[in-house]
């Protein structure tokens, strides 16, 4: 490999105790900053035995004797890292953002596992302090992340309503029906059933960054156009466009936050996204019948298009990619470039790059698979589907009762869903207590609670549905005050939150590996309810009159009361029944079991080694500690591919970590939103402890015994 840059002056090197660091002044003034290992005090000289190509120093320097100085203020420009310090490089921001594949001299230089060939590539995962590594970005930083990921689904959910704002205009303008017209909200839901069958497989494949910006720009050009659209039927195309790739970040936006938080983190800030699918259509008819009252239909689709291209833009800037998978791919790549070595991501390397068939062969047949062949994936999702689809159909039942009824303003009557936004608010905080409750469970349960340890706050808020419901039918007569019906709003909000919450989660418990098609199964069956709801509402109301046809959805909700109470009685029962449930618990108690074992042997051998304590075996370990060192760092330019010791401390020698594993939290580590295959090997347990699967698609049947598994697990 050719030298790819020219030094204009001499190579100045500047050592430390264990590595050095070579500082180029290139043509222009401007330097290039290497580091790597096993350098001499400063003062000294040593032989550049690295490739020249490798460290970008010009062949005739390759074996020069290279004199050593103190450290250029240009080193703390680059980010280099500060090897006595113990500070680890730092990414520059723009560069995370914009360079997936960003490498840093730790990056480069780190000892990886393998021999660098096809046969044996160098397996590339995140290091200890990695800057790039999204569980490591800064408190701040993600809970900013999470802000923006959450307004930015907030504002999908807003478009989906605040058309509602405009309808009595769209009517006039273009005499439609009431009901031609109201598939400009049916079919923008129904691009929601997209989401998890489309996008999440592009995001396997792609990241999340990538299709965040290229899907909200598309909803941003949808939205601008239905504010010019000339006939009806161009309008509720372009709102079903709309819809689908405004359903992106209702996928991953959770898998964002998930990439962020461990398992056992992440509840607070799944918590407080959760309120922005639900805050979104209420805020929706509220800001849309005040715009379309005072300017028209016309604003209220641009309002929506300037709130999504001001997110676009904000998120572009300031949304890295998040998905581990990618980045890591994208870093082997950078590192197979320059190195000319093989690089592979710990995922492609165990289990193999994902095709895009094989992807949306998974996204789209095992949701449907999971939908009918589990009861309780159906139960549950038929019964949040239920709620959701409600939540629209008020959408065209609040003009009705409020606008047509009491007389009030498009603005006036969408203030009436301020009932439902505090009810989801209250909510949202009743969510956040409920956490103590299940981290008592967890550790009354020895770090692993049962699925159905999620079901409490559901049973809570489906009782507190029916009531709302019941409540607003019976009193939103003209004759009675409006705060009455209105405050009905309230149980109905905060009900439906609670009950989302519980369900979700205790699907993604009891399914863990199945988790994604669950999610998909049942987001596209709550689309479905929430397009086809708002169809028969105003039939409805004609035929049965506000009250009756206001309980109709209030006896649905009554009769689905039973099922969280049901499935946390019986819910193991129903859960050994079940075959994919079934086999996800297995896998989570070969899991749980290898993890014992595992720290069973890290103790024993850590007892071992405090019984060596004589000044000799001290003395001759730390001899054998600094040989490995060697071979970890030290590179040979005759023969590369020694560059790795296999030697049984290899392992703790490159992580800078103790061999004794912190004792396991029992939290299943995956990421819910990620396309699930029964061949993940994902982590398990504490954050540094990694468990692993069997790498085929029939490993949740296999009889090996744990003994089989663990050594598997190793090799």
């Amino acid at each position: 490999m050719a030298p790819q840059t020219k030094v204009k002056q001499p190579v100045l090197v500047a050592g430390f105790a264990k590595s050095c660091t070579i500082d180029m002044q290139l043509v222009g003034g401007q330097h290039k900053v290497c580091s790597f290992g096993s350098a001499k005090s400063v003062g000294g000289h040593f032989n550049a035995r690295l490739s020249a190509s490798f460290l970008f120093i010009p062949q005739s320097l390759h074996h020069g004797s290279l004199s050593t100085f103190e450290k250029l203020p240009c080193m703390e420009k680059n980010g280099v890292k500060d090897v006595e310090a113990g500070k680890p490089a730092r990414i520059p921001f723009l560069k995370m953002i914009f360079n997936q594949g960003a490498l840093t001299d730790d990056i480069i230089n780190h000892a990886y596992r393998g021999a660098g060939t096809e046969e044996d590539p160098y397996i590339v995962e995140w290091l200890e302090h990695d800057p790039r590594n999204p569980m490591r970005f800064p408190e701040w930083f993600k809970w900013t992340l999470t802000m923006l990921v959450a307004i930015a689904t907030l504002a999908v959910a807003f478009v989906s309503s605040a058309y509602s704002g405009g309808v009595e205009e769209i009517a006039i303008e273009f005499g439609a029906s009431s009901e031609f017209i109201t598939l400009g909200i049916s079919l923008f839901v129904l691009g929601f059933a997209l989401g998890p069958l489309l996008w999440a497989p592009l995001s396997e494949l792609y990241g999340r960054q990538i299709l965040f910006f290229g899907t909200y720009a598309m909803l941003t050009i949808f939205n601008a156009g239905a504010a010019s659209s000339q006939n009806i039927q161009t309008l509720i195309i372009l709102r079903f466009f709309a819809g689908a790739f405004g359903s992106s970040p209702l996928t991953n936006a959770g898998g964002v936050i998930a990439d962020m938080f461990s398992a056992e983190q992440r509840g607070i800030a799944m918590s407080l996204f959760a309120a922005a699918p639900f805050m979104g259509p209420v805020l929706g008819p509220i800001v849309g019948g005040f715009v379309g009252e005072t300017v028209g239909w016309r604003w209220v689709e641009g309002v929506m298009a300037i709130f999504t291209g001001v997110l676009w833009l904000i998120g572009g800037i300031l949304i890295p990619e998040t998905y581990a998978p990618v980045l890591l791919r994208k870093r082997a790549n950078a590192l197979s470039k320059l190195t000319g070595k093989v690089y592979k991501s710990r995922v492609d390397a165990e289990q193999g790059k994902v095709s895009i068939g094989h992807a949306f062969k998974t996204s789209l047949s095992r949701p449907w698979v999971l939908l009918f062949r589990e009861p309780i994936v159906l139960l549950l999702s038929i019964y949040m589907a239920i709620i959701y689809g409600t939540l629209y159909m008020m959408f065209g039942a609040f003009p009705i009762v409020y606008q047509q009824g009491r007389g009030w303003s498009p603005g006036i009557g969408g203030l009436a869903f301020i009932g439902v936004m505090v009810g989801m608010l209250i909510g949202v905080a009743y969510a956040l207590f409920d956490n103590k409750r299940y981290v008592k469970a967890v550790k009354d349960n020895d770090g692993f609670a049962p699925p159905e340890a999620r079901l409490p706050p559901g049973m809570v808020g489906g009782l507190a549905i029916p009531i709302g419901l019941f409540w607003f039918a019976w009193t939103n007569s003209p004759s009675i005050h409006w705060i009455v019906s209105i405050l009905a709003g309230v149980p109905f909000g905060f009900g439906m939150v609670l009950v989302f919450l519980a369900i979700m989660n205790y699907l993604i418990d009891a399914y863990v590996i199945f988790a994604a098609s669950v999610l998909a199964a049942n987001s596209v069956i709550r689309s479905l309810f929430g397009a086809a709801f708002p169809l028969f509402t105003s039939y409805m109301y004609q035929n049965l009159g506000i009250h009756w046809a206001s309980s109709i959805p209030a006896f649905l909700a009554l009769a689905c009361v039973p099922f969280p109470f049901l499935f946390y009685k019986y819910g193991p029962a129903i859960r050994v029944r079940c075959k994919f449930a079934k086999e996800a618990d297995e896998f989570l108690r070969r899991m749980r079991a290898q993890d014992e074992g595992d720290d069973d042997e890290a103790s024993s051998g850590e007892d071992e080694k405090e019984r060596a304590s004589n000044a000799e075996e001290k003395e001759r370990r730390r001899e054998l500690e600094e040989d490995r060192e060697q071979e970890a760092f030290d590179y040979s330019y005759d023969d590369e591919t020694n560059l790795h010791s296999n030697t049984p401390g290899f392992e703790r020698i490159k992580t800078g970590t103790s061999m004794k594993r912190a004792k396991s939290n029992g939290v299943y580590e995956a990421n819910p939103f990620d396309l699930d295959r029964t061949n993940t090997r994902e982590s398990f347990g504490g954050r540094d402890a990694v468990s692993r699967a069997s790498s085929r698609e029939g490993s949740l049947k296999s009889k090996k015994s744990i003994k089989s598994m663990k050594s598997g697990s190793r090799r």
